[in-house]
């Protein structure tokens, strides 16, 4: 198993980089993320004095599209029975997936849920990485059970280069 320094695992997954071979470029200075890893690879480009030349954001963790009565009721089920709450995400997270990635499952916590769906990608600080020249790639699935992909893209466009995989889901 490989593990790239500069990848940030998503949720309910730890050191699954190597799922995503086929699009993660490696180097020193390329920082990469999953899901709910998306969010905190921008925070960590973002708040970093150290040279990036690439982020890439697999499946990024964009739920600001959903109003507040979704979200509450996300934490509400996950705080009231989080073993079916993860059982059924990791299903979605899954679906379109023909690999087996149950050796990748770290229990999440409800704090990290509540960040990872209440966070809000904000254009300026967007704007403000590629205004430092640092090339943002945005990988999306087109069937994906977790976020709604076509409003990611149409957000993302504006800063990055999206690929949008119609057959792919959440996993691409």
């Amino acid at each position: 198993m490989k593990i790239y320094n500069n990848f940030f695992s998503g949720f309910c997954f730890s050191n699954e980089s190597e799922l995503f071979e086929d699009y993660l470029e490696k180097g020193d200075f390329i920082v990469s993320g999953f899901s709910y890893g998306a969010i905190k690879a921008f925070l960590y480009v973002k708040n970093s004095e150290k040279r990036v030349d690439k982020l890439q954001l697999f499946s990024p963790a964009f739920f600001q599209n959903k109003d507040d009565k979704f979200k509450r009721m996300q934490l509400m089920y996950f705080k009231k029975d989080e073993e079916p709450y993860i059982k059924t995400f990791l299903g979605n997270v899954n679906s379109s997936f023909d690999k087996d990635v149950s050796k990748y499952y770290k229990k999440g916590t409800q704090e990290e849920l509540d960040e990872l769906i209440n966070f809000v990608w904000n254009k300026e600080d967007l704007k403000s990485l590629v205004k430092k020249g640092i090339k943002i790639e945005v990988f999306l699935g087109g069937k994906d059970k977790i976020i709604d992909s076509l409003e990611a893209k149409e957000f993302f466009k504006e800063f990055a280069t999206v690929y949008y995989f119609k057959e792919k889901g959440h996993l691409l």
